[in-house]
């Protein structure tokens, strides 16, 4: 069964010390033909749209179109501090592969 994509307490602590929901936008995770395995992820700040899935928690949003919607089913949108970096991570179990960058997959 396609559950939608679940948010980690973790992500919507981030958006909310990023202050989004105070500028009236929610953090949008997409999924675009592209990338070197055939599909990315694009993960920006956006205002919601009347198609989009909204997953709250935080006082804070994050988004999914309709489009994307399938692709994402099931997965977990989290965020992730590492000595790289930090950033928006997506385990996707529908990804038959990913590449190195973590933001490309194929399914």
């Amino acid at each position: 069964m396609n559950l939608p994509p679940k948010v980690t307490s973790r992500a919507f602590d981030r958006l909310a010390e990023i202050g989004a929901a105070a500028d009236g936008k929610a953090l949008r995770v997409a999924v675009e033909g592209g990338g070197c395995s055939g599909f990315q992820y694009e993960i920006i700040l956006d205002a919601p749209k009347d198609d989009d899935m909204i997953l709250e928690g935080a006082g804070q949003k994050v988004v999914v179109d309709s489009i994307s919607l399938p692709f994402l089913a099931n997965a977990t949108i989290d965020f992730s501090e590492e000595l790289i970096g930090a950033r928006f991570v997506i385990e996707n179990p529908n990804a038959t592969s990913a590449c190195g960058c973590g933001t490309s997959f194929s399914m």
